[in-house]
């Protein structure tokens, strides 16, 4: 399996995944991801270059976004003053589950932040979800805080602001990259 850039030609089996993955997080008892994600903002940041896609073959496996920018209002000025990579949108294709795609995928992007120069791999989950929460765990992640108040979106609850981090680090992953070198983060 290897790794490459989204592109454009992408957006229609990343938003497909999208709702495979709340279809099949509705059927665990989540409203994960319940709302459809707007394509044209999948589409800024597949064209931002920070959607990363796991092909097996001509199929896709998987799908993450990592991104040099935090969620607003979810991490203090001190967690931004270190330097750290963010994970989105972790989803692999139920045609996969059982594999360790997931964990594997999160070793490449700790690898890629790695490499940019940061320091920690940091996510938010959904704060409802308390068996994604454990999977981070098992991850390596460690649990930062929960953020509950503060959704710019529609002035309501936030959902996911469970907040974990782990420290960048080189990983075999066993993946192929055929991604471009990762920017150097600024401090």
């Amino acid at each position: 399996m290897r790794v490459t850039t989204a592109t454009p030609a992408d957006l229609e089996r990343l938003l497909a995944f999208r709702v495979e993955a709340a279809t099949w997080i509705s059927k665990l008892g989540s409203d994960q991801w319940k709302r459809p994600y707007p394509a044209d903002r999948l589409l800024a940041t597949i064209e931002g270059g920070t959607v990363f896609m796991l092909r097996d073959g001509e199929r896709t496996a998987g799908t993450i976004t990592l991104t040099p920018e935090a969620e607003e209002g979810l991490w203090s000025d001190e967690e931004l003053a270190q330097p750290s990579m963010f994970v989105n949108k972790l989803t692999i294709s139920r045609d996969y589950a059982g594999q360790n795609l997931g964990g594997r995928f999160l070793d490449w992007a700790g690898s890629r932040a790695c490499r940019a120069g940061a320091q920690w791999l940091r996510l938010d989950a959904w704060t409802t979800n308390e068996r994604l929460q454990r999977y981070y765990l098992d991850q390596g992640f460690q649990h930062v805080r929960t953020v509950l108040e503060g959704n710019a979106v529609n002035g309501g609850p936030r959902v996911s602001g469970w907040l974990a981090q782990r420290p960048s680090r080189l990983a075999d992953h066993g993946f192929g990259d055929e991604t471009p070198s990762p920017e150097p983060l600024h401090a």
